[in-house]
Parts: C-alpha cells; structure tokens; sequence
C-alpha cells in the first residue's frame, strides 16, 4: 500500500470500530475499538480462508506500517503534549515529591523485582531465559503508559490526589524508562560487556534533562509567539509544529522526545495567552488538542489491535505472558510499598492507596513499540508475544475493572 492507500485504510478501520462500539457494544472508546482490532486479527489468523479480501486488508495493512516508529516518532509527542496540555500544573505541584519517586526509583525497582522474579519463575518452569534479557522485558513492561493512563483514567471516580500521581507519573517515568531499556539490550547485544555506571549516568542525564531543557526552550519560544497574537488558526499551527520540531530536533540531539512534549505542554498549558481575563483562547486550544488526542487515541488503540496478527502464537510463549502479567503486578506493587515504607512522611501516601496504585499503572502501546524494536535474538519473540498479552490485559481487564476495585478499596477508607 502507499502511503495515502495506509492513511485511509486505517481512519476507516478507525471510524467503523469506532462506530460499531459506539452503536452497539458500548465499551470506554479506546477499549472497545481495540477489542475489535483484536477480534478483527483474530479473524486473519484463524479464519483468513473463510475472508480472504478482509485477512488480505489486514494483513497489508499490518506489513504496511512500522508500528514502533510510528508510535515512537509521530503519534507519542501529539499525545503526550495534549495530555501534559491538559494537566492540572497546581496539582502536580503539590504531589511532586510522589511523582518524581515513583516515576524514577519506583521504574528502577519494579525492573529489577520483574526481572529476578519471572527468571526464578521461568527457570522453575523449564524455560531457561538469561537474566539480562528479563531485565529488557522488565525495563520496557515497568513504565506505566501516559497514552493508556489519560485515555482509561478520564471516566474513573478515582480520588483527585490518587489521579495527579498516577497521571504525573505516566508523564515522567518514560526517561528512566528509556534509558534501562537502551542500557539493557546493549549488554544482551555484546555478551561479556560490562555494566558501565558512569556511562549509564551520562546516557540518563542526556535523555532526560536534555529531553525537559529542549521542551522547555522550544516551549518557552512558541508560547512567546502565541501570546503576542490573537489569530486562533496561526496558535495552532504554532502548536502543532512545535510538537513536530521537539520531534525532528529530539531525535537529531538523542534526547527524551516524550520528557521534551510533556515540558513544553506543561509549560504551555500553565500560562495565559492574554492578560485579559475575558480571553478564552487557552480553552479553545486545550479543545482543540482534547479532540486530536481522541481521534488519534483510536488510531492508536486500532494499531494495538492489530499487532497480533505480528505476534508468535505459542504456548509457551502466552505462559510466559501469563507469568509475566502476575510478576507484573508484584513487582508494581513493591515498587510502591518500598519508597512509602521509607519516606511515608514526605510522600503523604497511605498503604491503603497502594492497590489503587497498583491496578492503576497501566500500560500500552509504548511496551508493544519497544518490544518490536529489539534486534533479533532468540528471545525477542518471547518478549514481544509476553509484552503483548501484559498490554491487552492491562487496557482490556485493568481498564474495565479500574472503577470497581476504586469504589472496592475505597469502600470504607479514605484514601490520600
């Protein structure tokens, strides 16, 4: 397919998923149309003679798109910078503390529990998967998805304080994240290599601070530009290709593209364009960008769908995956109870807010993206089949029952 033929076919798909949830099965948008992409990779996989028009389009459809690169270099930034655009900087400030824990050292722990744990697993039941690479899986699995957080999150009756905290560290924890990640798959790549503390520090402190610095210069720019005019249509084009040049410079400089979007929308969505209080144009951005994070939201959560048609259908594999979504959730957990256990009083989080924490920490696309983009090795399919069937449990089971386990654990607490 060309590249019109691609657009096309994909907003149509995304439009009749879209449709058809809205019409008749009635789920949260997002996981509804992935519900379908699923069924609709399902269907290519096992019934393809029976359709061979329908298995044909999806199959093209799938070859046609590089799902990491798309995700990682387009659609990231767009969603990232409306979904920092929309935050609340007042309550980000107040839980500050928490965020920058949990996103940082709360990544770092839930890492390494993940990892010694599903090896001892994996290696009771007979799959014998080197630690480093389980240290890949857990470095691209333990950031909670900031895509799939904005998007379940928005209808939860989940408390104020609770939802800044998991919001904020979607936001943030992407470049500790990141940086695992790259650290991890070099020393698997190059077997003997040794873990470099100084070159990790180095490779963090480029990713993340040049990441928030390029954001903040380039925010700081177009919010200068934005504020000296009152023509709406010229403050979205100036919105709109700030994104695309945090995305193009990012990438040139091998710095926190994710980190670059958030600070600038944080900074952006913090500031008046006017002083005069009558001015709405802030409103009318931030619903400009609310309803492109909804229609790219569904594009995306169709891709997701439709991943599966890349993934290895095998049984040890989807065990593996099974696995890894319990040792997931402990991980998350501990990665939680450690830091209140040692810093309760600065961090004001109760234990009674752990499980909401926990089931709240959702993944998405950004998993699947990374898996796809390991380089080939014999556990790569592991990895991918594994990440997939965390990511479809986290949107489709965490992302229904999100509702429920809040009112549950909040029945008779109050949580902080």
């Amino acid at each position: 397919m060309d590249f019109f033929a691609v657009i096309t076919t994909l907003l149509t798909i995304s439009s009749i998923f879209s449709y058809i949830n809205a019409r008749w099965i009635k789920l949260p948008g997002v996981i509804g149309v992935m519900l379908l992409a699923i069924g609709s990779a399902l269907i290519t996989i096992f019934a393809g003679k029976m359709l061979p028009d329908f298995t044909r389009l999806i199959q093209e459809l799938s070859a046609s798109i590089d799902f990491s690169s798309t995700l990682l270099d387009i659609l990231l930034g767009f969603l990232l910078f409306a979904s920092a655009l929309h935050f609340d900087i007042k309550k980000l400030k107040s839980n500050l503390q928490g965020v920058l824990v949990i996103s940082t050292v709360g990544v770092l722990l839930s890492t390494l529990i993940f990892a010694a744990l599903l090896h001892y697993t994996l290696s009771y039941a007979g799959h014998d998967v080197p630690l480093i690479y389980c240290l890949v899986f857990g470095a691209l699995v333990s950031p909670t998805d900031a895509v799939a957080v904005a998007a379940l999150l928005k209808n939860t009756r989940m408390p104020s304080r609770l939802e800044t905290i998991i919001n904020g560290e979607s936001l943030f924890n992407d470049g500790i994240g990141i940086v695992l990640f790259i650290t991890f798959v070099n020393l698997a790549a190059t077997p003997g290599s040794q873990f470099s503390l100084t070159h990790t520090g180095l490779l963090f402190a480029q990713e993340v601070f040049g990441g928030l610095l390029l954001g903040l210069l380039l925010g700081a720019v177009a919010y200068r530009m934005m504020r000296v005019i009152r023509d709406f249509q010229t403050i979205v084009m100036i919105s709109l290709s700030l994104v695309m040049m945090i995305s193009l410079v990012g990438s040139m400089l091998h710095v926190s593209i994710p980190l670059a979007v958030v600070a600038a929308g944080l900074l952006i969505g913090s500031k008046p364009f006017s002083d005069n209080e009558e001015s709405r144009l802030n409103e009318y951005l931030e619903r400009i960008w609310g309803l492109l994070d909804e229609l790219l939201n569904t594009i995306l959560f169709v891709l997701i769908g439709l991943q599966l048609v890349m993934v290895s259908f095998s049984l040890d594999y989807f065990v593996a995956g099974a696995f890894a979504i319990v040792i997931l959730l402990i991980a998350r957990m501990l990665s939680i109870v450690l830091p209140i256990a040692f810093l309760k009083r600065s961090l004001s989080i109760q234990y009674n807010s752990v499980g909401i924490l926990t089931w709240g920490g959702l993944r998405g696309g950004i998993s699947v993206a990374l898996a796809l983009s390991l380089p080939a090795s014999p556990y790569r399919e592991l990895i991918l089949t594994a990440s997939f069937c965390v990511v479809v449990f986290s949107i489709l089971v965490q992302g229904l029952t999100l509702n429920k386990v809040v009112h549950k654990l909040l029945e008779n607490k109050p949580a902080s």
